[in-house]
């Protein structure tokens, strides 16, 4: 009985492993898919450059790639919502002598980040700020933790107030901003959500704001909208006194929107990359 129960497991296992492999194809077979439409055929569209090495999807490269139009200047960045750290948007900038500030509302993965990255935080490349943010309280928590006025690059990722949280820091100015938009109303509906210091998202479709409102909204500011990420997950805006000739225009909804392509997002079977390895390499 021990002997076919333990051949059970085994084959179950290999059974597992083989459809991780086929749902992995079928989503590199849809990124290629996409990728070869028309409407990303000029090089100064950003979708062709995404790729994943620790974001959630393509980000990663799509940022290397904005930055390689515009330069750095102290190659510092602040990002909000990290999770445990292993999967977000600024991990990879690590490995290009960056430093910067990350706030995560969640003790238990802050815990994890803390001693996972132990070595990274004691020389004062990363910093590490356990917080629930808001407009209250995100240019005290930033200020206290960073020198800088001007910073590379600010994301954020809340699930909820996002733009509030960006409409309400002034003591920073970002270069680049990686928000996440509402990718269930395209354009042209202008969409946010009211704010609620206390929102916690619920897993619905009561989040953020719609790309169209974002767009508007930054232009405001200063910031053009460059591009989205192929999920329909993060908008990418510049700085206005930046982007010259460097990016596809008009730097509209209407011309970078992407639909919510979440099914695109890996799965949790997928490997993950480990705090021991992450260390070592920084």
């Amino acid at each position: 009985m021990y002997t076919r129960l333990k051949n059970l497991k085994t084959r179950l296992g290999r059974l597992f492993r083989n459809l991780d492999k086929m749902e992995k194809m079928m989503m590199e077979w849809c990124i290629d898919r996409l990728k070869s439409d028309p409407r990303y055929g000029d090089k100064k569209h950003l979708i062709p450059y995404g790729y994943k090495l620790y974001s959630q999807h393509d980000e990663d490269g799509i940022i290397r790639e904005i930055f390689n139009r515009i330069g750095t200047s102290n190659k510092v960045f602040i990002e909000i919502g990290v999770g445990n750290g292993l999967e977000n948007n600024t991990l990879a900038l690590l490995f290009d002598h960056w430093q910067g500030l990350w706030i995560e509302a969640s003790k238990k993965s802050v815990d994890k980040i803390q001693k996972g990255f132990k070595n990274t935080i004691a020389c004062g490349t990363l910093k590490m700020v356990n917080a629930f943010v808001s407009r209250e309280n995100i240019n005290a928590l930033i200020s206290q933790n960073l020198d800088a006025t001007e910073i590379d690059l600010l994301s954020i990722d809340i699930d909820g107030n996002d733009f509030h949280l960006f409409d309400a820091i002034d003591c920073i100015q970002p270069r680049v901003v990686v928000i996440e938009y509402n990718a269930k109303f395209p354009p042209p509906i202008s969409y946010c959500m009211t704010y609620d210091q206390h929102h916690v998202w619920s897993r619905d479709d009561h989040f953020g704001a719609s790309l169209k409102f974002l767009e508007t909204r930054f232009a405001e500011k200063g910031y053009c909208l460059v591009g989205c990420n192929i999920t329909g997950s993060n908008a990418f805006f510049v700085r206005k006194d930046l982007t010259g000739d460097k990016f596809l225009q008009p730097f509209s909804a209407e011309m970078f929107y992407e639909p919510a392509r979440y099914y695109l997002l890996p799965s949790s079977h997928d490997t993950k990359p480990a705090y021991k390895t992450l260390e070592k390499a920084l």
